[in-house]
């Protein structure tokens, strides 16, 4: 006699049911991928941009500036090429014949710390920036990330200490959430949280507004046409000269 033996296997519903568990778990581990490479580039480009920094402000020190220069004074911020014309291609990271080449560029704002006549103190800003694009451009005409100086004002009326209003209506464009601000005056540092939904000129600080009535920000804007706002990082010091 032989010995019968049945057979078991799955069912066509318990398949695609397994086969639905999967692609759900799949679909959050894709998830998970996405925001760890994301952050993995965020962090990557923040090392890099400190290695930068720390180019900039040796080539600032050794390039030196002319702290009687007129464009230099101490209730404003100059950037650092007007006072001091060096080559553009300094202002690439690393340092190249061909910057157009390169995806890296730091610029800098410079204000004198005014504690006594002869101190020669300089506070230095150093704005690390990526460029998008190879043929981008940027506003003024500028071929490489650099700040531009933005009239603002602060929000009048209570609860309003930590919006801005962007004066000038065509630079408007320059500010949008996620921008790093720079206070003309004191050289503060500010960071956009968003653009006020109901008043397109108004943006909002992740700080109280600590200037003037009137005054400016320095800002590195997105590139003509839009795009991925190019400033990672922002550093400063105080240098002797």
């Amino acid at each position: 006699m032989r010995n019968s033996r049945r057979h078991k296997g799955f069912s066509l519903t318990e398949v695609l049911l397994a086969v639905g568990t999967l692609a759900i778990g799949m679909v959050f581990i894709g998830g998970t991928f996405l925001t760890g490479i994301h952050l993995s580039t965020i962090a990557t480009e923040r090392t890099i941009a400190a290695v930068i920094a720390d180019e900039a402000f040796a080539k600032i020190r050794i390039f030196g500036l002319n702290t009687t220069d007129p464009n230099f004074s101490s209730n404003q911020m100059a950037r650092f090429e007007v006072l001091n014309p060096i080559a553009q291609t300094e202002f690439a990271y690393p340092s190249t014949d061909m910057p157009i080449n390169k995806q890296y560029y730091w610029s800098a704002l410079c204000r004198p710390v005014v504690s006594d006549p002869g101190n020669r103190l300089v506070q230095v800003t150093v704005l690390v920036s990526r460029k998008v694009g190879s043929t981008a451009t940027y506003p003024g005409g500028a071929l490489r990330p650099v700040p531009v100086r933005v009239a603002v004002s602060p929000a009048s009326g209570a609860a309003n200490e930590s919006r801005l209003v962007i004066t000038n209506p065509a630079e408007q464009t320059y500010i949008n959430g996620g921008s790093t601000l720079i206070d003309n005056q004191t050289g503060l540092i500010y960071r956009v949280l968003k653009r006020d939904p109901d008043a397109p000129n108004t943006v909002v600080l992740d700080k109280n507004w600590q200037s003037g009535a009137a005054d400016s920000v320095w800002v590195v804007p997105r590139p003509v046409g839009g795009g991925r706002y190019p400033c990672i990082a922002v550093y400063q010091k105080v240098i002797s000269f």
